[in-house]
């Protein structure tokens, strides 16, 4: 019995002694207050870390930090705006005719010739694949015997860097055009870059014995218009005006790759261990990925070869096409590390957040209302337990666009046909899209008035600048027309009442939908009851996302939801989706409602190309008439992005089109382990009380034992 409890009392005083101000919940174990860590999450594992082939979001968050094309978009300016990265200045630009003669006449030019400069002593982060003993590299043809040592990019013993030089753009350009990589972007580029499509099909054709072979020709064969001008400087030729292009020139499909890495990565002894570039990429900017274990996190490292960059400043220019940086001291990054976890559920996420483990976070619906509220004067504003501990919040409206689409290839809803037109002018009434983002989006969206987001160029928000198809101006405010004004349009097109005056039958339309759960069947029965308020049946069909991409491209879906954001802050990225050279049956593209006009089609060719100007804009406002007529869709919402941030992160700034910005944040350590301490402070009470009543029984069972030795030995 002593025993037993000398055992409880040890174990009571090393429990207590145990309590102290650290932390017991961090998901982190040790809490180093001293380093500059970035704490973030993700929820979904990024499937392709080729830059060749990255066309995601949930991607460029890590490539992004690690590759780094010629260009990248200014910090803290809007509208957006281009600046060198890589590049010694902003491309210089030579314009040629039909006869490939040089001009000075725009009008005249068939041509254009890009003349890129990059930045001398730039350097890779150290990989295996440079590694050279008297020239010869180690790694790149490596023995089974050695393989079998080998799990990670971590067990190579040696590694080097080398500096980057304008051979590795033009290599990536041809890796763009290679078959094999499966470049989202390859047919775009054929359109435009000279030479493009005939090294493509070059390549297509010809076999090789084995990848070095391959590489070695890649390497030699010249691509019509790309070529090398010196160590540092290249050239494009566009065989049409495309202003544009620049756009592309910062996107990481123009990211420099080594073809030592592309060797490195092609030997399939490392293939079958999942040693692969799409896995491990290798590049020049700020981060290296060190840790890339998707079940569990994501881990980026300052690459110590990182040649260093100004953090901007509003007073930053172009001059002379060269970036004139106003501040002088301060230079990123400013982190050491940021480790991404995986979280694939919202509330152990936003709970993490909320006790500082996570240094920012996105807002879902079902934690909105306990993040924010609406104010006095109607304005979104955190509530009262963040603001106390001094999150904050970031709003801005997406270059994106949420849209529902008819299929105009359709014999009932598609079409030009005056009937076809009022029929789709009815039903985009009816969809009362305030009601929508009020429902399913929090209120965290603006409704369409066109494809074109706030912030590009082309859209106007005022009383002269609504979609009047839709829309009327009432007492000075803009509001949707009516249902019974939506009920004359469908009687015009012939369907009183719901009715088919041709055949007398009730008029029943088809939904293609995707997805399953709750929140899915909640928007096709909203959706349902927005058709009903104009007597038209809609019948909805769910399917899974591969037999709906078969219904788009067949062309034997009806209605359909969509969106698109922004690949570059342009009009034509967003307008070409209604370009009939775009369709999605006819020729593949992104014309997802094969939407044909003649007028349309005139119009936006001649936009396309042009700079920003009046003159563009009047053109834009034109197509916009001539869609917003046609309706060949709904324009639906434009989404906001809310976003939360913990007092500690500094430097935090709404830029939607740049990628690379987790080199400008910066971390207050003293504060984060503050304020963890304070928000995640153990509370022994419990215990205390326990331990009290653990005493006081121990204590009564000595009494009841002591008292019945006395009462045995008095026996």
């Amino acid at each position: 019995m002593l025993r037993f409890i000398k055992y409880t009392f040890l174990i009571s005083i090393l429990t207590l002694g145990g309590c102290s101000e650290k932390p017991l919940n961090s998901p982190y174990g040790s809490n180093d207050k001293s380093s500059k860590v970035f704490y973030s999450s993700f929820q979904e594992r990024p499937k392709h870390l080729d830059p060749a082939r990255s066309y995601s979001s949930n991607e460029y968050a890590f490539i992004a930090q690690i590759y780094e094309p010629l260009y990248q978009y200014h910090y803290l300016k809007k509208p957006y705006e281009l600046i060198p990265l890589t590049a010694r200045e902003m491309p210089e630009l030579h314009y040629f005719d039909k006869d490939f003669k040089n001009t000075k006449d725009k009008n005249k030019a068939v041509y254009t010739k890009y003349i890129l400069k990059i930045k001398k002593g730039i350097l890779y982060q150290n990989h295996p694949a440079f590694f050279k003993i008297n020239e010869d590299y180690i790694y790149h043809e490596i023995s089974e015997i050695d393989l079998e040592n080998i799990n990670t990019l971590k067990d190579f013993k040696d590694d080097e860097t080398r500096e980057l030089t304008s051979d590795d753009y033009i290599y990536q350009i041809k890796r763009l055009a290679d078959y094999k990589n499966h470049s989202p972007i390859s047919g775009v580029m054929q359109d435009y870059i000279l030479g493009f499509g005939e090294y493509k099909n070059k390549l297509q054709k010809l076999q090789f014995s084995n990848s070095k072979e391959k590489i070695n020709f890649v390497r030699s064969y010249n691509i019509k218009g790309v070529r090398k001008i010196d160590k540092y400087t290249f050239s494009i030729i566009l065989k049409k005006q495309y202003p544009q292009f620049i756009y592309w020139l910062a996107m990481p499909f123009f990211s420099p790759m080594p073809w030592e890495a592309d060797l490195f990565y092609s030997q399939q002894g490392l293939q079958k261990k999942n040693i692969t570039l799409n896995w491990f990429p290798v590049g020049t900017g700020p981060f290296k990925l060190t840790e890339n274990n998707p079940n569990l996190r994501m881990i980026l490292e300052y690459n110590k070869n990182f040649r260093g960059e100004i953090y901007p400043s509003l007073e930053d220019k172009i001059i002379n096409k060269k970036l004139v940086s106003f501040n002088n001291s301060k230079e990123v990054p400013f982190l050491d590390k940021a480790i991404y976890s995986l979280e694939k559920e919202q509330i152990p996420r936003w709970n993490k957040f909320l006790q500082g483990y996570y240094d920012n976070s996105g807002i879902a619906s079902d934690n909105y209302d306990q993040a924010v509220s609406l104010n006095n004067s109607g304005d979104i504003s955190l509530n009262k337990e963040l603001e106390d501990k001094g999150i904050h919040l970031t709003t801005a409206t997406s270059a994106s666009t949420y849209y529902i689409g008819f299929n105009m290839l359709d014999t009932v809803i598609g079409g030009h046909s005056e009937r076809s037109r009022f029929l789709r002018q009815a039903i985009s009434i009816a969809i009362d899209y305030d009601e929508y983002i009020s429902i399913f989006t929090n209120g965290r969206g603006i409704v369409a008035q066109s494809p074109l987001p706030p912030g590009i160029f082309g859209y106007e928000d005022g009383k002269n600048n609504f979609n009047k198809t839709i829309f009327e101006l009432q007492s000075g405010k803009i509001i949707k027309k009516n249902i019974d004004q939506a009920k004359k349009l469908l009687t015009k097109a012939g369907y009183d009442n719901g009715i088919d005056s041709q055949t007398g039958k009730p008029l029943i339309l088809y939904f293609e939908a995707t997805g399953a759960g709750a929140d899915t069947y909640a928007f096709l029965n909203w959706l349902r009851k927005q058709f009903k308020k104009i007597n038209i049946q809609l019948v909805t069909r769910v399917t899974d996302y591969n037999r709906f991409q078969e219904k788009m491209i067949s062309g034997t879906g009806q209605i359909f939801q969509w969106g698109w954001n922004a690949d570059y802050p342009d009009p034509e990225n967003f307008l070409f989706l209604l370009y009939s050279k775009n369709g999605k049956v006819k020729y593949g593209g992104e014309n997802a409602s094969n939407y044909e006009s003649q007028e349309f089609d005139e119009l936006f060719l001649k936009m396309k190309n042009m700079r920003n100007s009046s003159q563009r804009g009047k053109i834009i406002k034109n197509i916009l008439e001539i869609i917003q007529k046609d309706s060949p869709w709904i324009w639906g919402f434009h989404p906001k992005s809310f976003s939360l941030s913990h007092k500690w992160v500094e430097n935090v700034e709404s830029n939607l089109m740049a990628n690379n910005t987790l080199k400008y944040k910066r971390i207050n350590d003293e504060i984060r382990y503050k304020s963890i301490n304070l928000w995640n402070k153990a509370n022994f009470t419990l215990l205390y009380i326990l331990f009290f009543i653990i005493s006081i029984f121990i204590f009564s069972v000595i009494l009841m034992i002591r008292k019945k030795d006395k009462e045995k030995v008095y026996d």
